[in-house]
């Protein structure tokens, strides 16, 4: 997998991630800022399918630059509404 990100305080970032075999993503990430900073970072994401069909990702993040500092994260994804 593959994205490019930006917005807020980043300028431009890509995500490369695999999918490992017990269905859980490896991450890898990095962007610029807008102070003109390299960012890098690593997440591991447990994936799970809602009842109503949505997926939620459990991540762990880590910067691999600056302090180091690391923290959890629950992304969902939204219904969009069909009518």
């Amino acid at each position: 997998m593959w994205a490019a990100y930006g917005g807020g305080k980043v300028l431009l970032g890509s995500l490369l991630a695999k999918l490992n075999p017990d269905g859980s993503l490896d991450m890898r990430y990095h962007h610029l800022n807008q102070t003109g900073e390299f960012m890098t970072g690593e997440c591991h994401s447990v994936r799970e399918i809602l009842p109503d069909g949505r997926y939620r990702l459990r991540e762990k993040w880590r910067w691999t630059c600056g302090d180091g500092s690391s923290g959890e994260s629950v992304i969902e994804e939204l219904a969009l509404n069909e009518s």
